[in-house]
């Protein structure tokens, strides 16, 4: 039961514009045709907006008629969508693929975004995880999750912040998980990482709260994000069934709780009072014990 209380998100960045924006990408950078005109209209910005929880952000802000920034990696449809989200809501949607995991590329995406939008809403939702044997994690799955998980949503925060502070109100939402609240074997880097997020994401509120920008965060579980996680939790049974998330109802729970400003979204209290009351040398074994199961199938 405990490992359905915990669930994790396959989803980075990308971004173009219609029209005349038009980025190409090469293995680690993105290269802009900076002819976007500047504007004084008020933006949002998602990452990881191409499937998932933050596919369903975007929905639930074009339903309130924002206009949306989304960033996810290539080749996922983004453009697709952001046409989509254009025509069903009227609102302008620009979109951007790229590698959040080259520190690069987030810098050059947070210098378009200060230098061609006024942004009022930032949702820090890319982020990935994996389930693997430490011993034979590669270099680059251990540096992926680190720089996707905790850099880039730090350092997109961090270059972000000036723009958001000179509106009369802002709004920082940062998605870590239920991961959060347990170390886990066999997925060791990823709840470490979603830790960071929480305490990250605590502290900034904090540091903030007299100013015009509010920062939350919320620790769902296991989703629908993509195919590859139902199938790992329909797996599970009839209650693996029963405790999986939908994004939609998550996505619009988070918007509606972040613009009453909750610093701690919670949607699935049942699973959190239980990773609250638990000590740590149960959930640790069990759920150590059941992503052992899962790598072993």
């Amino acid at each position: 039961m405990l490992l359905l209380l915990f669930g994790f998100h396959l989803k980075m960045g990308s971004l173009r514009s219609f029209g005349t924006l038009k980025p190409t990408i090469t293995d680690s950078f993105v290269h802009i045709n900076f002819m976007c005109m500047k504007t004084e209209e008020l933006y949002a910005v998602i990452t990881g907006a191409s499937q998932g929880l933050g596919k369903s952000f975007a929905e639930q802000l074009a339903k309130r008629k924002i206009n949306l920034i989304l960033v996810s990696l290539p080749n996922q449809n983004l453009k697709e969508f952001a046409r989509e989200l254009e025509n069903r809501y009227t609102v302008k949607t620009c979109y951007y693929e790229v590698d959040l995991s080259v520190n690069e590329n987030v810098m050059k995406l947070t210098e378009w975004l200060n230098t061609s939008f006024e942004i009022y809403i930032l949702i820090n939702n890319a982020g990935i995880g994996g389930t693997k044997k430490f011993t034979e994690a590669s270099p680059d799955y251990i540096n992926t999750i680190l720089q996707v998980n905790v850099a880039a949503t730090s350092l997109i925060t961090h270059q972000l912040l000036p723009n958001l502070l000179r509106q009369s109100g802002a709004y920082i939402l940062n998605v870590s998980s239920m991961a959060a609240f347990s170390p886990i074997g066999f997925k060791t880097v990823y709840p470490a990482s979603k830790t960071f997020i929480h305490s990250f994401s605590r502290g900034l509120y904090e540091e903030l709260k007299e100013t015009s920008v509010f920062v939350s965060v919320v620790n769902p579980g296991a989703m629908k994000t993509n195919p590859e996680v139902c199938k790992r939790i329909e797996k599970q049974g009839l209650l693996g069934r029963l405790t999986l998330l939908n994004p939609d109802k998550v996505a619009s729970r988070c918007i509606e709780r972040l613009f009453k400003k909750d610093s701690v979204i919670m949607v699935n209290p049942v699973s959190w009072l239980i990773m609250k009351v638990l000590p740590i040398w149960i959930k640790l074994p069990l759920m150590t014990k059941a992503i052992k199961r899962e790598i072993e199938v």
